[in-house]
């Protein structure tokens, strides 16, 4: 039997899964981070989402300054290690221009969150909060008492986002997505979320898939929607593929210092772009040039095969 394709393209995807007010989890850790599907999201005009992010860093500071988002629920505020993120300052401590509703986790806690969210289990247990002021800020971290008579642990509540968006090194048709190099949330955010959609630098042949298995951090069974969309992660990086262009996490300092300066920025890089490869266009082949990498391929592994037929017993 045939099996059904899941590629379409980014625009398509937002548009069929991603509804105002939706809780959408955006996820990869330093490393593949979707910012092609963050700013389509912006030129369909997406409103009031809650977004999701384990350090929301300047991906956030741009969907908040379009006003896509009313909520933050994040781990580490900060633009990559490059500065503060000062459109989300302006919402957080001057309510400029509006207020943001923000829930703040340990990077661990948002990773339970998600875990509880993909086992749906209502809550995850978890001891890292002892010591940490984070409980008297977040109403969301309580103690429970242990019933096996042990001490009173801090759990936090299951997530299960609306939708959850990653970006991916490859994926074949059907969904399965493979991902190498440092990873994050991916897996759990994907299996909590309701609707999936994965950008990907390539879709590859189902072989391809099946030939290295164990980097399949993401079955198809899992996955709703894949979008092709070379540099989909920059200016963050694709191990592989391209390297993080940290000339922009440097220049985006100054940029998000002034609302008027992020709005311009806004206007020129995503709403007068109509999709990923005219902004690669617009970032020139010199810029995109310099952030090629180098090859670099794994050792070879040998996962064997049976070397003869099963004999049938009698």
């Amino acid at each position: 039997m045939a099996e059904t394709s899941k590629v379409t393209d980014l625009a398509s995807a937002v548009a069929a899964h991603v509804a105002d007010g939706m809780v959408i989890a955006m996820e990869g850790f330093g490393h593949l981070i979707p910012f092609a599907a963050a700013h389509e999201i912006i030129r369909q005009g997406r409103r009031e989402l809650t977004l999701c992010r384990m350090t929301p860093d300047l991906l956030a500071d741009q969907l908040i300054a379009a006003d896509c988002a009313r909520g933050l629920v994040a781990s580490f505020f900060a633009s990559g290690s490059a500065g503060s993120l000062h459109e989300v300052r302006r919402r957080i401590e001057r309510s400029d221009p509006r207020p943001l509703e923000v829930e703040e986790y340990s990077h661990y806690g948002m990773v339970c969150r998600y875990q509880a969210g993909a086992a749906r289990l209502p809550f995850f247990p978890l001891r890292s909060y002892a010591g940490s002021d984070l409980p008297k800020l977040n109403a969301q971290i309580r103690k429970v008492g242990d019933p096996y008579g042990g001490p009173d642990v801090y759990v936090v509540p299951a997530l299960r986002p609306d939708v959850t968006v990653v970006h991916a090194q490859r994926a074949d048709r059907c969904g399965n997505v493979q991902m190498w190099g440092i990873l994050g949330a991916q897996q759990e955010a994907a299996y909590a979320a309701r609707t999936v959609i994965v950008t990907v630098e390539e879709i590859v042949d189902a072989e391809v898939i099946r030939s290295d298995p164990n980097r399949t951090v993401i079955p198809g069974h899992a996955v709703t929607a894949v979008a092709h969309c070379p540099g989909g992660a920059h200016p963050s990086y694709s191990q592989g593929y391209y390297d993080r262009d940290n000339a922009f996490y440097r220049e985006w300092t100054p940029i998000s210092r002034d609302r008027a300066a992020v709005l311009a920025w806004l206007s020129q890089w995503v709403y007068e772009v109509p999709d990923r490869e005219a902004y690669l266009e617009r970032l020139g082949e010199q810029r995109w040039t310099g952030l090629r990498v180098a090859d670099r391929p794994s050792q070879p592994v040998n996962y064997g095969r049976r070397a003869s037929p099963v004999l049938e017993h009698s």
